[in-house]
């Protein structure tokens, strides 16, 4: 397997879960569910574009060479990656975010991940229970906007937790042809998934997000889902990305603007990775 974004880049792998203490996980579960979450939906969003064009301004790119030194174990990691819309140099931290690899790999796998991070949930769709969300049970097709039972049982769900740290573009993970694209309106509570111990994909039931179906050579269907979560200013689905469109595998189809996940609904098991293990764009599925 060619690998193109290795764990050893990482000063801190991924694969290692953090673990809070109990009463730590709960206080940090209230605060974003509780209070944050609380807060209307438009507020939310404004609060956290200003929070988030900080790292817009020239100044912000003073943050990047600390930024690397603490997060990564190669000094040349950069080299790795180009600034986005085609400029020379990174002019602010979020150019740093939103960096673009210079080459994707070349990989034979007919499926692969579409994104990079940490593997926070993942089982057949079958076993997951119902999620309360705003006094509504929720099934696990809500997180893809569907209703129960669109999504055959035995499909494998997933749900990969994006870092700051981690490359934040989205990439299709097989070639294929989109049928449905759908942007769901929601709240944008905390991500991480080691504060919600027993329920680590309750913000996906909730925060806002791109739901992106794509329907494989052989007629299966691949449901991804694209989530925000604070500061998070935009999410943006490429121009070229309609329905009925082709896609072919690694094809970029959406970049975050800080903070993600990642969900999805495949009809096969993956391979190589189980819970809590760490994913990278490209690498086989």
């Amino acid at each position: 397997m060619e690998s193109l974004a290795r764990n050893d880049y990482y000063s801190d792998p991924q694969f290692k879960v953090s673990r809070l203490p109990d009463w730590r996980a709960k206080l940090y579960k209230f605060l974003s569910v509780s209070v944050w979450g609380k807060i209307p939906g438009n507020l939310q969003k404004r609060l956290s574009s200003l929070y988030a064009s900080h790292y817009d301004k020239p100044y912000s790119k003073w943050i990047i060479g600390p930024y690397i030194r603490l997060n990564y174990r190669d000094k040349n990691y950069l080299d790795l990656f180009e600034p986005p819309g085609g400029k020379s140099e990174y002019e602010c931290f979020q150019d740093f975010f939103i960096r673009r690899f210079k080459k994707l790999p070349q990989v034979a796998d007919p499926s692969v991940w579409p994104c990079e991070g940490l593997l926070c949930d993942e089982g057949p769709v079958g076993s997951f229970a119902s999620v309360t969300v705003k006094n509504d049970s929720r099934d696990i097709a809500g997180i893809f906007g569907l209703s129960p039972g669109d999504i055959p049982a035995d499909y494998l769900f997933n749900n990969v937790f994006l870092h700051n740290k981690n490359y934040h573009r989205i990439h299709a993970p097989v070639s294929g042809t989109i049928s449905r694209i759908q942007h769901v309106p929601g709240d944008l509570v905390v991500l991480r998934p080691w504060i919600y111990s027993h329920e680590p994909s309750l913000p996906a039931f909730r925060n806002e997000r791109y739901n992106i179906d794509i329907v494989d050579g052989s007629g299966r269907k691949w449901f991804l889902s694209v989530i925000g979560g604070p500061a998070v200013g935009t999410i943006i689905v490429t121009s070229r990305l309609k329905v009925g469109a082709g896609v072919d595998k690694l094809e970029e189809i959406a970049v975050f603007y800080l903070g993600s996940s990642c969900c999805m609904a495949a009809p096969t098991r993956a391979r190589y990775h189980a819970r809590h293990s760490f994913v990278e764009v490209g690498a086989p599925y």
